[in-house]
């Protein structure tokens, strides 16, 4: 549970609005369901605002003359949706959020300045920046898809342990 927490991280120090977009399509389709101060995340406006902003943010990280992630303000960001994530993940599997946003922020931390390394020796490896940001951003969405899908595999488990949860 833990390391899913720390994947969503991870996929919001790589691309900050990935993981809040898989993460609010996993509760529109009650997968990952989402309650209390989380309801809005469920919502298919929520869904589609940060599929938009994910799609906005893949084409702008192929620019060359976007910022670093590691520079202040994207840092930022990816610090508070690390943390924002891994609480609304938390939430969904019934653990506190606070600790989901804490592995959330530490997993921010290790995609931006891992990722950007990653990324500055496989472009100067490959010669070109483009084919090694497609990748990423694919990596990105491939580890929220499958961090959301251990987690609902783990709710369904708590779930089926409850007594009358079947009913």
């Amino acid at each position: 549970m833990i390391l899913s927490f720390v994947l969503l991280g991870m996929t919001v120090g790589l691309r900050s609005m990935t993981a809040m977009a898989v993460l609010c399509w996993f509760a529109w389709a009650q997968l990952l369901p989402q309650h209390g101060w989380s309801f809005w995340v469920g919502s298919l406006v929520s869904a589609i605002v940060f599929t938009v902003f994910a799609l906005g943010e893949y084409v702008v990280d192929t620019l060359p003359k976007t910022p670093s992630r590691t520079a202040p303000g994207p840092l930022i960001v990816r610090i508070v949706f690390g943390g924002l994530v891994g609480a609304l993940a938390a939430h969904a599997v019934i653990e506190p959020a606070v600790g989901g946003a804490i592995f959330g922020v530490i997993g921010a931390l290790i995609g931006a300045f891992g990722g950007v390394r990653v990324r500055m020796y496989w472009a100067k490896s490959w010669g070109k920046d483009l084919p090694v940001a497609l990748l990423e951003s694919a990596v990105a969405l491939g580890l929220a898809v499958g961090a959301c899908w251990q987690l609902h595999g783990l709710l369904k488990s708590i779930l089926s342990s409850l007594p009358y949860a079947a009913q």
